[in-house]
């Protein structure tokens, strides 16, 4: 069996698909490591909690929790002259991609693997030059790196240099992974490479032996609810359409959220939310990977609000519509053509809407609302899909094959 190392940019509880990947590769008999970095002290908790009795481990490549700080200043130094140098000369450096760029490379050298696998734009960098030494290099592109974020954060970003870091490892990578075939198909034609193997976002169905069934978030039981969740409550994923939705309403719900919720969105946040909702609605800090799927099987619509307008977030199917179906919710989700693309292998898990358009988005909410029969179907056909279709289970198999391919084709 291989040596198989797994890069990422951050804590492994922040990445669930390099854990899943992880996983299902150890479960083969593969010796994997994934290494990352480590800035939040409580996330580190989380990460060393994940990691009890797993046949893989998670190794900081950099510990930037706050205590280290004076030690790991030059790292933090060499980014922010990075991005200088970039916004005024557009001089590009491996330090714009992230944190410890170099001493990732630096680490994957050392490992020698026999497959190192790459998630992330630090990962991009060092993946073509792990290329370059002739070593066996993947690449899960779980977003478009060079098509994503909104206007005013891709103004100060490398997107050429992302563009050819992505074109080398699409074109010669035996394994490269994304997440929906419409995104797939587009990175495809943009870098005139072979299709990636399409691996979805989904979990484990074993996971539902854990859920708790407790009411944590609930408030008041009578009412019906309405999930949204991601890393950070923020602009751009679809909160104000929820918020200008609500004055179509016909029946009262709590609408719960749950991410980081940063200060500096507060006041952005408030001003959309009208005066009669504000007793309905319920902001919740992110929870431990474990107690994720039980906080949402509290609720009955789990809401996937992406948007159409940045192309990595259109082609793309994230986690949240995948865990909603585990957790058994309707799922009301935007029409972004990743997002079609499950509908239109299973329609009756929930709605489909325009994205940006709060009267539709009401218009599917009261349907679901008003009429019980129709929101039970939906979340019996979720929690179907989940198990017969969308479960990690079947994914697992195709990543496993793929790895192997990888491993055997390929040289050093």
């Amino acid at each position: 069996m291989a040596n198989i190392l797994i890069l990422i940019s951050g804590h492994l509880c922040m990445a669930p698909r390099p854990q899943k990947e992880a996983e299902a590769l150890a479960n083969t008999g593969h010796d994997v490591t994934v290494r990352g970095f480590w800035f939040d002290p409580e996330l580190v908790k989380r990460d060393c909690l994940l990691m009890t009795n797993k046949k893989w481990r998670f190794e900081p490549i950099i510990d930037f929790q706050p205590i280290y700080r004076q030690k790991n200043f030059g790292i933090r130094l060499q980014s922010r002259v990075a991005k200088e140098k970039f916004k005024r000369f557009g001089t590009f450096s491996p330090a714009l991609l992230g944190y410890g760029v170099k001493a990732m490379l630096k680490v994957a050298r050392q490992f020698r693997a026999d497959l190192t696998i790459v998630h992330s734009e630090p990962g991009l960098w060092v993946g073509n030059c792990l290329l370059d030494e002739g070593y066996r290099v993947g690449v899960d592109f779980e977003d478009w790196f060079s098509e994503d974020l909104l206007p005013d954060a891709r103004a100060v970003r490398p997107i050429a240099q992302l563009k050819t870091l992505e074109s080398r490892l699409a074109r010669d990578c035996t394994y490269c992974l994304t997440t929906s075939h419409t995104l797939a198909e587009a990175l495809a034609e943009a870098y005139q490479a072979p299709k990636p193997t399409v691996i979805y976002n989904t979990f484990p169905w074993f996971e539902r032996q854990q859920i708790d069934y407790q009411k944590r978030d609930r408030h008041n039981p009578n009412l019906l609810s309405i999930h949204w969740f991601s890393q950070t409550i923020g602009p751009g994923r679809g909160l104000d359409t929820l918020f200008h939705a609500l004055q179509y309403l016909k029946i009262r719900v709590e609408i719960h959220l749950r991410g980081k919720y940063p200060d500096s969105y507060h006041q952005e946040l408030e001003s959309l939310i009208p005066d009669e909702w504000r007793d309905y609605l319920f902001i919740h800090p992110t929870v431990c990977n474990a107690e994720l799927l039980s906080r949402i099987t509290e609720h009955d619509i789990g809401l996937a609000l992406e948007c159409t307008d940045i192309p990595s977030r259109d082609f793309t199917v994230t986690n949240k519509l995948f865990q909603y179906l585990q957790a058994g919710l309707a799922v009301i989700a935007t029409d972004t053509v990743g997002q079609r693309e499950i509908f239109s292998q299973q329609p009756a898990i929930g709605r489909l809407v325009p994205s940006n358009n709060p009267l539709s988005l009401a218009q599917a909410l009261n349907e679901l609302l008003e009429f019980p029969e129709k929101l039970k179907s939906a979340k019996d056909a979720a929690l179907l899909a989940s198990k017969k279709q969308f479960c990690w289970e079947i994914e697992a198999q195709k990543l496993v094959k793929l790895s192997e391919i990888a491993i055997i084709n390929n040289s050093k």
